[in-house]
């Protein structure tokens, strides 16, 4: 989870066009992408550890990153409030929420975590009507967040209260937390005047630099490498999710509208239990069958509820 999701801030202004068989391609294609994203955390999280394995792959996504976001001209910002708020945006859109979910990784299935990170929009809902003043909570937009936190207490189940010291409980809780902190970051770009992919490259710099210095004052220099596995998968995260990702993201939103690219966001939920299930054998359990089905529908309503505009918050990733 990830990988941030962003309202376009920039300045482009190319004429949409509708979306062709390629465009649904490349939808699909991203969507699974960062859905991946979860599988990759839980192959190299019990290796790397939590602080290194979030280090390593925003430093990978931010070289991936680089050559497009130079040829594109970098954009700094002009003042000491911007660069403030794009401090902030690098805590509450990298830092901590890549944490947490590599943290959360070492515990919960992949499938569970895509479908907690599932819940940013409902979260974003809720702080949009408080935190703007242009989009605020409606009749579907309300029918939407109950749908998803439906889905958030049949997934976490009515026992946790009773449990709530346990790692697996905490597990659950930090990637809620971290999808807060997406949902959060969704009201913070708004306020910061530079284009998506320079903001997005000069914040995955910035929480590169903060998670190596945190990584090497708790963990230290590792003595080893990771495993094979574990390395391959690191990698990936770091090139996909947090790297190639974020070029396909900028270049569809472009070409189609944010509009059509939601559609991506939508799939991630669905396209984690399912990769889960494939690739790692995880279970599945009719909790999640359950979840996943309320929080599907909380997105539909949600896109109904804004007008099919930016979707509230997104991934992780």
């Amino acid at each position: 989870m990830s990988q941030p999701a962003m309202p376009g801030t920039g300045t482009e202004t190319e004429t949409i066009r509708k979306a062709g068989p390629l465009d649904i391609t490349a939808l699909v294609t991203v969507a699974m992408i960062w859905a991946s994203a979860f599988i990759a955390i839980k192959v190299a999280v019990p290796e790397t550890g939590p602080l290194w394995l979030a280090a390593s792959r925003v430093a990978i996504g931010a070289l991936v990153l680089a050559p497009y976001a130079l040829w594109r001209g970098l954009v700094l910002p002009q003042t000491l409030r911007i660069w403030a708020l794009v401090i902030l945006m690098a805590l509450f859109n990298v830092v901590v929420p890549f944490f947490l979910i590599s943290w959360a990784g070492l515990t919960i299935d992949a499938g569970m975590m895509a479908l907690l990170m599932g819940t940013g929009p409902f979260m974003a809902l809720i702080g949009s009507h408080f935190f703007t003043h242009d989009d605020k909570i409606n009749t579907l937009k309300l029918i939407a967040v109950a749908l998803g936190f439906s889905g958030v207490f049949v997934l976490v189940g009515g026992g946790a209260l009773g449990q709530f010291g346990s790692t697996y409980v905490l597990a659950q809780l930090a990637t809620l937390a971290g999808s807060l902190c997406y949902a959060t970051s969704g009201l913070i770009v708004r306020r910061i005047p530079m284009p998506p992919t320079r903001l997005a490259f000069l914040t995955l710099w910035i929480s590169a630099a903060i998670l190596i210095a945190a990584a090497l004052i708790v963990d230290g220099v590792p003595d080893t490498l990771p495993g094979a596995s574990a390395l391959w998968a690191l990698i990936y995260l770091g090139a996909f999710p947090t790297g190639l990702a974020y070029v396909m993201r900028y270049q569809l939103i472009r070409a189609i509208g944010f509009s059509t690219f939601a559609l991506s966001i939508y799939m991630i939920p669905p396209f984690g239990v399912l990769l889960g299930f494939v690739i790692l054998g995880e279970a599945l359990q009719l909790k999640v069958i359950i979840a996943l089905a309320l929080i599907l529908a909380g997105l539909y309503f949600a896109r109904r509820g804004s007008g099919a505009a930016t979707p509230p918050g997104g991934p992780a990733r």
